[in-house]
C-alpha cells in the first residue's frame, strides 16, 4: 500500500487547502504556548510613552507564524518549486534569528539592515528574482542589470522595514500581511504556480491563526520583529516575483496583465504610503528617520478616539477597496495614468493625515485647558472649605 501524501492526494488544489489548514493549526495551538513561555521567562515588552498598550505583554508571536507558515508549505512536494523557495528560505530562517534577538537585545539599525540585504541577496542575485522592468511607467521599459538589482534589493529593505513600522497596533501589521498574502496567494493559485500559491496561503493562514490572539484583550499577544521582519520578506518575495511573473504580458484574459506594479503598489498601500510619509516628515524636522514618534496613520487614528480594532479595520477595507477599484481601472488605463492615479491617492492620503493630525492637536489642547480649568476649580473648593466663617 503506497502511502506518499502526493500519490493519496493527487489534486493540486485539495494539497494547497490542507496547507493552509495546517498552517492555522499549527499557529493557532503554538501561539498560546508561546505566550506561557512568554510570561514565565519575563519575555515581555513593556511600554512606553508612545505605547499603545498599558501593560506588559508577551512578544515572539512571530515563532509561531514562522513554524505555522514552514510546517504547512513542506507537506507536499511541488514540481514547480525550483530553486528559489529554496533560498527564500534560507533567507527567512535568517530573518528569524536576527528579529528573535532584536526582540530580546536591541540591535543597531545597521546590524538589522546588513542582515535583510543579505537575505534579499540569496533571492534577488541566487534565484534571479529581480524588478526587470518597470512596464511602460514613464516610458521606461527594461531596466540594466545592475540597476535592476539594486532596485530590487532596496524594495526588500523598504517593505521588510514598512511592515515593522506599521506593527504599532493590534492586528495592523498581521491583518494587511494575511490580505496582501491571500491575494497574491489566489493569483497564483488561478494561474497554476502551486509552489507559491501554497507558500502565500500558508502565510496567510498563519496569520489568521496568529490574529486571534493578537486582538485578544485577555490571551494578547505580538508578533515583535521576529513577525514583523518574516511578514514583511516574504511578502515582498511574493510581490516581487507576481511583477515578474506579469512582466512579459500585456493585458489578456488568462489572467495576466501589464498592471502589476500598481497593483502591488495599491495593496501594499498601507506600510508604503506610511513609511513614505513618515520619514518624510522626520528627515524634514531633522530627525533620523528610524526616531520613534506617533506620526503613524495608526497612531493618528487611535489617537483621534478609534480602537485598536476599529482602526485596523478601517486600513484592511481601506487597502481592500483600493485594490478592487484599481484591478477594475486597469482595464482603462495605461500604467502611466494608472500611476498618477496612486499618486493622487497618496495626495488624498496626506490631506486626509494633515487633517487627522490637526485635529489629535486640538483635541489635546482642549484636553489640558479642561484639566486646567478643573485643578482650578478643585483648588477654589478646597479655599472655600478651609475658610473660616
Amino acid at each position: 500500500m503506497n502511502l506518499v501524501l502526493e500519490e493519496l492526494i493527487r489534486d493540486k488544489n485539495i494539497q494547497v487547502i490542507l496547507t493552509m489548514v495546517v498552517s492555522l493549526a499549527v499557529t493557532w495551538r503554538a501561539t498560546p504556548v508561546i505566550r506561557n513561555i512568554c510570561i514565565m521567562r519575563g519575555l515581555m515588552e513593556n511600554p512606553v510613552k508612545r505605547s499603545s498598550h498599558e501593560s506588559p505583554t508577551p512578544t515572539f508571536g512571530g515563532v509561531g507564524i514562522f513554524a505555522g507558515t514552514l510546517m504547512g508549505y513542506m507537506i507536499w512536494n511541488f514540481n514547480d518549486e525550483e530553486h528559489l523557495v529554496h533560498r527564500v528560505l534560507a533567507g527567512l530562517v535568517i530573518l528569524f534569528f536576527l528579529g528573535l534577538k532584536d526582540d530580546m537585545y536591541a540591535l543597531a539599525p545597521l546590524k538589522k539592515i546588513a542582515s535583510q540585504i543579505l537575505a534579499a541577496l540569496l533571492v534577488v542575485v541566487g534565484s534571479d528574482l529581480r524588478i526587470n522592468s518597470f512596464f511602460g511607467i514613464v516610458g521606461i521599459h527594461e531596466i540594466p542589470y545592475f540597476a535592476s538589482v539594486m532596485v530590487t534589493i532596496f524594495i526588500f529593505v523598504a517593505l521588510i522595514n514598512a511592515f515593522n513600522l506599521i506593527d504599532g497596533i493590534d492586528g495592523l501589521a498581521g491583518g494587511i500581511g494575511m490580505i496582501a498574502s491571500a491575494g497574491f496567494g489566489f493569483w497564483y493559485l488561478l494561474n497554476g504556480y502551486w509552489s507559491m500559491a501554497a507558500l502565500s496561503l500558508s502565510l496567510s493562514a498563519s496569520l489568521l491563526g496568529f490574529l486571534r490572539y493578537n486582538f485578544s484583550k485577555t490571551s494578547k499577544i505580538f508578533m515583535g520583529d521576529t513577525g514583523s521582519l518574516i511578514v514583511g520578506y516574504l511578502v515582498t518575495v511574493l510581490a516581487i516575483k507576481f511583477i515578474q511573473l506579469n512582466e512579459s504580458y500585456n493585458f489578456s484574459p488568462d489572467g495576466h496583465y501589464v498592471s502589476a506594479p500598481v497593483l502591488t503598489i495599491v495593496i501594499l498601500s498601507v506600510p508604503i504610503f506610511d513609511t513614505l510619509r513618515v520619514f518624510g516628515l522626520r528627515i524634514l524636522k531633522g530627525k533620523s528617520p528610524f526616531a520613534a514618534d506617533r506620526l503613524h496613520l495608526h497612531h493618528l487614528l487611535v489617537d483621534n478616539g478609534m480602537g485598536h480594532v476599529a482602526a485596523s479595520l478601517t486600513l484592511y477595507a481601506l487597502t481592500i477597496g483600493l485594490t478592487v477599484f484599481t484591478y477594475y481601472l486597469r482595464t482603462f488605463f495605461n500604467n502611466t495614468a494608472l500611476s498618477l492615479y496612486v499618486i493622487s491617492v497618496f495626495s488624498l492620503y496626506l490631506i486626509v493625515c494633515s487633517w487627522l493630525e490637526v485635529r489629535r492637536f486640538k483635541g489635546h489642547k482642549a484636553k489640558k485647558t479642561q484639566e486646567l480649568m478643573n485643578g482650578k476649580s478643585k483648588s477654589l473648593d478646597l479655599e472655600s472649605s478651609i475658610s473660616p466663617n
